[in-house]
C-alpha cells in the first residue's frame, strides 16, 4: 500500500467516525441506517421514499431544536 492510499483510508476513516458522531447527536443514527439498508437492499432510492421522509423529518426536528437553543439565549 502506498502512503497515499494509507493517508486516504485514514481521511475516509475520519470521515465515517465523523459522521457517526454527529448523527449520535441527532438522534437520527437508526433512521440514516434505514435509509441505506433500504438503498442498498433496492439498489433505488426512489422506493426508499417512506424512510427517507422519516429520516428528513428527524433531521429537520433537530436542526429546529438547535436553532430554538441559540435563539432563546
Amino acid at each position: 500500500m502506498t502512503d497515499a492510499q494509507t493517508n486516504n483510508q485514514v481521511n475516509a476513516e475520519d470521515l465515517e467516525d465523523k459522521v457517526d458522531l454527529m448523527l449520535q447527536k441527532t438522534g437520527c443514527q437508526d433512521l440514516h441506517y434505514k435509509v441505506q439498508e433500504c438503498i442498498a437492499e433496492t439498489q433505488d432510492w426512489r422506493k426508499c421514499q417512506e424512510v427517507v421522509k422519516e429520516f428528513r423529518n428527524c433531521m429537520s426536528g433537530y436542526m429546529e431544536e438547535q436553532r430554538n437553543k441559540y435563539l432563546t439565549k
